[in-house]
């Protein structure tokens, strides 16, 4: 999530520049933060690279068909919302579409403010009611983490943890149920302990973890590995 008194952050992924420009000059005028690729082919490196909040994503790219792309980055966990871009506007384009993951489906030509009011109707379904008044604190097992202060506790007593440890707790948390990459951990747990900026950090801290929360620590019931990918928080 962005944080407060930032811009949100908008990744147009389409092989026209004329385009490209178009829309990221659109967005900027409203408000957005921007940032522009090409083709799809290093889709995931900018996402680890720029956490946007929001992906327009064109479907006839170099690289391949945009569909197969967003099916990819949700088969991997990635959540970030996605916007397709198509010069096909049939129904059955557009259900291939969303079936892929995608949240919304915009055929071409299209004029830039129907695409800013689907950006505006996507990101409100994702941050959803709970968004005004988030949860203030959150329980699983005999722990409870508060959010607004960044306490875990176990049966009322204050666990001690590091900044680092904390952030990534706490974004596991925020997206329990989903896997995130190392790479995506240290974009979303931003905090200024240098230890925790590569991979190896991450693990270190994740093992930490572990022996605070988990009964046995080889065999996590809270924070588990899926292989290939990184971690991910199963309430």
């Amino acid at each position: 999530m962005t944080q407060a008194g930032t811009s949100l952050r908008i990744l147009i992924v389409d092989d026209d520049p004329d385009l490209r420009q178009l829309l990221s000059a659109y967005l900027s005028k409203h408000g957005y933060d921007t940032v522009m690729a090409a083709d799809a082919a290093d889709l995931e490196a900018n996402i680890v690279r720029y956490a946007p909040d929001l992906i327009v994503l064109d479907r006839m790219l170099p690289s391949g068909d945009g569909l197969d792309a967003c099916r990819d980055l949700r088969n991997r966990g990635e959540d970030v919302p996605i916007i397709l871009l198509t010069a096909k506007d049939e129904s059955v384009d557009r259900i291939m579409g969303l079936e892929s993951g995608a949240d919304d489906y915009l055929g071409k030509p299209f004029d830039p403010r129907e695409l800013l009011a689907r950006i505006q109707a996507v990101l409100r379904r994702k941050a959803g009611p709970s968004a005004l008044r988030p949860a203030q604190t959150i329980q699983f097992g005999d722990f409870v983490f508060d959010q607004t202060t960044e306490q875990l506790r176990r049966g009322g007593e204050l666990i001690h943890l590091t900044s680092g440890e904390l952030s990534l707790l706490g974004v596991l948390i925020q997206h329990a149920g989903k896997p995130l990459s190392r790479e995506r951990l240290l974009i979303l747990a931003r905090d200024d302990e240098a230890g925790e900026r590569n991979d190896r950090a991450i693990d270190i801290a994740i093992l930490r973890l572990r022996r605070l929360l988990e009964d046995d620590p080889k065999n996590p019931r809270w924070i588990q590995t899926v292989w290939g990918v990184g971690y991910r928080f199963m309430p």
